[in-house]
Order: structure tokens, then sequence, then C-alpha cells
């Protein structure tokens, strides 16, 4: 298999998630900023490697599969590593609603695929703006520190907080686009 720019940059968007992860953890000045400032060039990525990949027709069914699990991922490493961090019981709901929602409309894409009827689930806007606050939110709570008057970690936790109402809005959107398929499954 041959490994075009679009795909290599999906590829590095999982190879950082470890260092990220490392980054994290460890005791080192400045380390969780490090492992935000990765966070921030994997999420640009994620938009990246989908439009050079469109723009120079260099889509692959590998790059198709590899680019939502990366996403994937990616954010749930990361809240998971934020859950542990401050670990309340609303930063868990919150954390549940994103997991939860990522894991109920991969599967939902992966039924209608098999029924033909993946365009149902569609990228829409309202996933996308889910993913700009989520990637945001997930992005300063890991940078932590305050950037002169600014609480940083606290203005990214208000952010989770949208990008939770914006994910159960995106998932109704698609439950109710896969209705009708539902309901005549049954």
């Amino acid at each position: 298999m041959r490994i075009n720019l679009p795909t290599a940059l999906t590829l590095g968007r999982v190879a950082v998630i470890p260092v990220v992860l490392g980054l994290f953890y460890v005791d080192w000045k400045h380390a969780r900023q490090a492992a935000a400032l990765l966070f921030v060039a994997a999420a640009i990525t994620d938009w990246l490697d989908g439009w050079l990949a469109r723009r120079w027709n260099q889509t692959s069914n590998f790059g198709a599969f590899l680019d939502p699990v990366a996403d994937k991922l990616l954010v749930a490493v990361a809240l998971v590593m934020l859950l542990r961090d401050h670990s309340t019981g609303l930063m868990g709901v919150l954390v549940a609603i994103i997991i939860g929602r990522e894991i109920t409309i991969s599967a939902l894409r992966e039924w209608l695929a098999e029924m033909g009827e993946r365009r149902r689930v569609a990228v829409n806007v309202v996933g996308k703006l889910k993913t700009v606050f989520q990637m945001t939110a997930i992005s300063l709570m890991l940078w932590q520190l305050p950037i002169g008057p600014v609480p940083v970690y606290d203005l990214g936790y208000g952010l989770l907080f949208a990008a939770a109402a914006l994910t159960l809005w995106s998932m109704v959107v698609y439950l109710r686009a896969a209705w009708p398929l539902m309901r005549d499954s049954v």
C-alpha cells in the first residue's frame, strides 16, 4: 500500500496519541502545555488531511476508515486523561456524553453502510461545530495554566459543556435522519 500525504497526516495523528498521553503525566515543567500544542497540531491535521485528500483526489478506503478512528481515539484518550485529572461527577457525565455519542454514531454509520444508506448520516454543520468546540475545549484544558488574566482551564471546561450540548444535538440530528430505517427494521 502506498501512503500519500493525507494518510500520513492521519497516521501521524494516531502516533501522537501516546506522546500526548506521556507528556500529560510526566512531571516536567510545561509538559502539559507541550501536550496541548501537540493536540492542537493533531486537531489541525484532522481538517487538513481531509481537505488535501479531496483537493488532490487522494481519497482512499484506508484513509476513509482511519480518519474517524484517529479522531475518536485522540479525543477519547484526551477526555479520559482530563477526567482522571478532574474526576467529578459532572466531568464524568460530559465525558460519557461525548464518548457515548461517538460510539453510537459510529455504530449507526456502520449499520447504515451495510444497508447502503450511509448518506443519511453524512457529516453536517452541527457535527463540524461540535468538533471545533470539542477540540478547543480539550486543548485549553490540556494547557491548564492561565495566560495572563485568562483562566484557560476554566474557559476550556465551559466550552466542554457547549461541546457536550452540541454533541447531543448532533446525535439527535443523525438519529432522526436514520429513524425511518430504524423504525422499519424493528
